[in-house]
Formats: C-alpha cells, structure tokens, sequence
C-alpha cells in the first residue's frame, strides 16, 4: 500500500516531510488539505492529527503526525534506500549524539526565531493584519547571534552534524526559504559558510522537485 501524505502544499512542515520522501526515494500519495477552508479542523481530520494541523502520513494504517517526527521515520523504516545517513547509525553514538545536537539547534535556535518573522510579515500580512516591527526586530537580532555561531560551525565542517548531510540540515530549508521571502535574505547571504551551506541544501533534486508546491509521486 503506498504511503499516503495528507498535507498543504506550501505548508513548510508539510515540505519538511516532502523533501525526506523524495531523498528517501519513497513513492507517496499527496493528498492535499485546504488549510483555508479549515479542513484540517474538520472531524476526519482530527481522528488523525488531533491538534488539527498538518502534516500527517498513513503509512499502510501506520497513522503519524508532527514533520519532524514522520522524517526520523521514513529515514530509519527506508534507511537502505536513497540518501544515505539522514540519521546515522544507531551503533555509532558520538555520530547521533551529533545529529541530536544539531537537529535540536535547528528548533531551538532558528526556526523559533525564523518562524517568528515568517509569521509577522508573511502570514500576517497575508491576512490583512499588520506586521509588529519589534517581535520582527527581536527575532532578527536572536537570528543575528544564533547565524554567527552557525558561521563558525560550518567553517569547520560541511554539514551540521559533521561531514555528512543530516535531517537536522534539510529541516532549515521551509523556513530558510522563508526569510528570503520576507525580504531578509542577507540574514543568510551575509555569511560566507553559512551562504555556501544553504545554498547547497536549495540545489539538491529533492528540494527542487517540491519548491512550487508538492506533487504526488505515486
């Protein structure tokens, strides 16, 4: 039975898990949720993702929600197929105590402030309601000490965790992609490392293929 992904789009968790599928190699069926129509608050939605959000997957009645929780699962249940390493192996545990280390930076120390700004200029805007210019501020300035620290990491390393790309690395790119469209680029542009990090993680087929809006592949 093929994995079926009930998701937004442009949702960035529901890219979040989009672009695992497609570095797995995982044939999926999309199945895609009216976030304005509020479908995700709707009752067969619910029994499913109780807190009414998305994404979530049905893996042959193998039912799972939160992005970051169903990626750790496509990349350990398909560990033997596409990219390898999304999660090291569980024997080497310096190399996942690393990883846990890095995916734990990515929501602690960027997505809470990148989400932030994401939210005051994109969505808000979007709605009509204007945009608080000090939590934009407050987050810009987290973002300004938390990418300076990134800056010296991937002055020493490729990727995050290491030598090796990781989920902890993917995971930055929906909200990445974000501050880009939110006119803040240089955020990321501004540093060197962190620039030729990011830069590498748009160009991978995965992300490409997803960008405009997920597809199904099955």
């Amino acid at each position: 039975m093929v994995l079926k992904l009930y998701a937004a789009p442009q949702s960035t968790a529901s890219l979040r898990v989009a672009q695992v599928l497609h570095e797995k190699n995982v044939p999926f069926e999309f199945i895609p949720i009216d976030l304005r129509a509020k479908e995700q608050k709707q009752a067969q939605h619910t029994e499913k993702n109780p807190f009414g959000q998305v994404p979530y997957i049905d893996d042959d009645g193998f039912v799972l929600y939160e992005s970051r929780a169903i990626g750790r699962y496509i990349a350990l249940k398909y560990a033997g197929q596409g990219t390898a390493g999304l999660i090291p192996d569980q024997s080497d545990i310096k190399a996942l105590a690393l990883f846990e280390q890095a995916a734990s930076s990515e929501f602690a120390n960027f997505e809470v402030h990148a989400a932030k700004i994401a939210y005051e200029k994109l969505f808000k805007v979007r709605l009509g309601f204007p945009t608080n210019e000090e939590v934009v501020k407050g987050a810009i300035d987290q973002l300004n000490v938390k990418l300076d620290v990134y800056e010296g990491i991937l002055g020493k390393q490729a990727y995050l965790a290491g030598s090796e790309l990781t989920l902890a690395d993917l995971y930055h790119i929906p909200f990445g992609t974000r501050l880009y469209r939110a006119g803040l680029g240089d955020l990321i542009d501004s540093r060197p490392n962190v620039a030729k990090w990011f830069n590498s993680l748009l160009a991978r087929p995965s992300w490409v293929t997803i960008k405009d809006g997920i597809t199904s592949t099955a």
